[in-house]
């Protein structure tokens, strides 16, 4: 997909950088998600539906209709996935899925910047414990369905939250901007009997104005592969899962439809290994 004249503008040029600086604050995105959480933000939701042929077939509609864009935006599915799931690893939303080598303390490399595992999570003790491995990243678009679940099931072992600005996430903006350790995200570390340890992050976008984890309230901080834990407000966002070096290998087709970089559309629930 190309990117829009807008992101060429805010990415490309002297003048749409200067803009950029204003409109990544996150008070910007929280004032853009108050609009959108309110009622005179009803009348986008069927533009949008019909603009990007989203099917309302599987879709929870509250039985007075939408009270806001938002409200839309984060709907439910009627059902969200149906494969029993226990004994795999799952994708853990939808989104298009690219693999990416830990080598050594490297996460990324972007035009010449390297960003570091340390970077990522602000922990170098951690970070140290996941070289050698692979990030697994799903990019969302605004047109996807914006809940996520765990992808194991897993003993959560720690949480964090980093403050940060939000850019876009787009491919436009990781060649300009060094988006993954500037934006806000929230991680927890994932202990897991089959696939090892595992770090799932959630990082905020560009009018992305929350991140919503579901508070924990049984105290036994275990999880269920695909039981959902939160969801983005509005915009594009960006879930990432860090895997150890010797974790089970994902399954073929996987690993062929993200070779070389390439991103490969999968769902919520979809098997990975």
């Amino acid at each position: 997909m190309n990117d829009s004249l807008a992101l060429r503008f805010l990415y490309r040029t002297s003048c749409g950088r200067v803009f950029l600086k204003f409109l990544v604050r996150p008070w910007v995105s929280r004032a853009a998600g108050s609009f959108l959480a309110g009622r005179f933000s009803k009348p986008l939701i069927r533009p949008f539906v019909l603009k990007n042929r989203i099917s309302m077939d599987d879709v929870l509609v509250p039985a007075g209709g939408f009270a806001s864009f938002n409200d839309f935006f984060i709907r439910k599915r009627k059902i969200v996935f149906s494969t029993e799931c226990h004994d795999r690893l799952i994708s853990p939303c939808d989104g298009r899925l690219s693999r990416v080598p830990l080598r050594g303390e490297t996460f990324l490399e972007v035009k010449r910047s390297t960003y570091t595992l340390t970077d990522l999570l602000d922990d170098a003790e951690l970070a140290k414990s996941f070289e050698g491995g692979e990030a697994l990243v799903f990019r969302l678009m605004p047109v996807d369905y914006h809940r996520y679940a765990y992808p194991a099931d897993a003993a959560i072992v720690a949480s964090k939250r980093i403050d940060g600005v939000l850019h876009c996430v787009r491919p436009i903006a990781l060649g300009a901007y060094p988006v993954f350790i500037q934006n806000y995200r929230e991680y927890q570390v994932l202990e897991t009997e089959k696939f090892g340890r595992m770090v799932q992050m959630e990082v905020g976008a560009l009018f992305v104005g929350r991140i919503t984890n579901h508070p924990r309230t049984d105290g036994n901080g275990k999880v269920a592969a695909g039981e959902e834990k939160g969801y983005f407000e509005f915009g594009g966002s960006t879930i990432i899962l860090l895997r150890e070096k010797n974790a089970p290998p994902l399954s073929e087709s996987i690993r062929t439809g993200t070779e070389d970089g390439a991103e490969l559309y999968v769902r919520i629930g979809e098997p990975l290994a």
